[in-house]
Formats: C-alpha cells, structure tokens, sequence
C-alpha cells in the first residue's frame, strides 16, 4: 500500500505533541483555510508517495521518541494508510497524536458510513480537531493554532460518548496586573 506524503518522516519534533515525536506530514487537504501555514500540503496530487512498508520500517528504526503524529495535509483523507501507520505504531509502543480539519463529531458521523474512521479513532491517543480559524489564531495555545480547536483524549471521549479534552493543555485565564518597576536605590 502506498501513502501520499509531503515530507520524509521527521524525527525529534517537539511541536508536534508532547514529548520527543516523530511527524508524518500527510499530502491533501480539502479544508484550504486562510492563513493556513502548510498550504504546500494541500494539493491531493501533490507531495510524493512512499510505500507504507518502508516508511514502518522508518519508524521502527527511530530511537528515543516518544509518539508519533499524523499532521499534513490532512490524515483522514487518506484514513486506509493512516490507520495502517497508527496501528502499526501502537504495536511497537508510540503514542499517537492526529491533527485533522474535520471536527470529532463530524468523524463519528462520517465513521457510519467508513468504518476505518472509528477503528483509526481507536489507534489514536489524542485528536487535535476542527479547520484552523485566522481571526482566532493565538501563540498562547498548546499544539494548536486557534483557539476552535481542541485537544481530545480519544479514547475517554470514546469510552464517555462524549468530547473530553485534555485539560493540561486548556490554558488558564491569568488576571494580568500591571507591571511595577521597583526603584532600586544604589549607595
């Protein structure tokens, strides 16, 4: 089987998730949000294809991460190779991390129909989810790029019927207090 990619594997990422990832940077993405910052990753024909048996064996050679992500792009388009590469991944100990533009509803709904979606869902540890919005882009959230998207533990969210997040990466409102210069006297 083939995937699509716009990138080698990255190795050592610490952007991508928590802890010390690899990145598969997906090819193909329908979303084409304004402002997006891998608009290279967006033509379906675009990127290059890699069989999916090398690239595991990629992944099996890597030393010293901790997980892996599906980014791109993005993974659902190409939900066969992406359950093949998380499967794959959680067999030899990663944890595995998804970016998609779909929201978690909308995949539920969509699962009806492509049931590699719920059993990709259920190889995935955390899903950040929903389009990228430039009016609600914000350097203060963790793993996301605006303030819409959420970082959802799967399998919780699976178990509860419901979203839930991961709360260590929900940033607390800070009461800001202006700054006082103190005075320092120098005898």
């Amino acid at each position: 089987m083939k995937v699509r990619l716009s990138s080698p594997l990255q190795q050592d990422s610490i952007v991508d998730g928590e802890g010390i990832r690899m990145v598969v940077w997906m090819q193909g993405c329908i979303h084409n949000c304004p402002g997006c910052h891998n608009k290279k990753t967006h033509s379906l024909k675009g990127g290059f294809e890699k069989d999916i048996a090398e690239l595991k064996e990629e992944i099996a050679a890597v030393k010293n991460n901790d997980g892996i992500t599906l980014t791109g792009g993005d993974p659902l388009l190409q939900v066969k190779q992406s359950l093949e590469i998380a499967s794959f991944s959680k067999s030899i100990g990663l944890n595995v991390w998804c970016y998609t533009g779909f929201t978690y509803e909308q995949l539920l709904v969509m699962a009806n129909s492509n049931p590699l979606i719920k059993e990709l869902l259920l190889n995935v540890d955390v899903l950040i989810d929903g389009k990228f919005i430039l009016d609600e882009k914000s350097s203060d959230l963790m793993f996301r790029g605006s303030a819409n998207q959420r970082v959802i533990n799967v399998k919780e969210s699976l178990k509860k019927d419901r979203v839930v997040l991961v709360t260590k990466y929900i940033k607390k409102k800070v009461n800001k207090k202006p700054f006082i210069k103190e005075k320092h006297l120098f005898l």
